[in-house]
């Protein structure tokens, strides 16, 4: 659970999107599976640590993890698509 401080900074973070421009961020898979769901879509704001694609791999849900606040520009994979290690999932901006 976060904290109210969390809460605020996270919401803060998101917030300066309207601000900032931010360079584009690869999330990748961080290990070889299937993609067993999609948490976000295009245009969906996240903040940093959101889970935004679960991986199943090895009986295993291994959750994708946000690494920034940002918005969803584009998903490049699909719920049941088999993805390797540091292949690209989505892409944030």
């Amino acid at each position: 659970m976060l904290s109210a401080s969390q809460t605020r900074k996270r919401a803060h973070e998101a917030e300066d999107l309207d601000t900032f421009t931010l360079m584009p961020t690869s999330v990748n898979a961080h290990i070889t599976g299937t993609v067993w769901k999609i948490e976000v879509g295009v245009g969906d704001t996240v903040t940093p640590g959101q889970v935004c694609v679960i991986i199943e791999s090895m009986k295993m849900e291994m959750p994708v993890e946000a690494p920034r606040a940002g918005r969803v520009e584009s998903i490049k994979v699909a719920e049941g698509q088999a993805v390797a290690e540091g292949e690209p999932l989505l892409t944030l901006v």
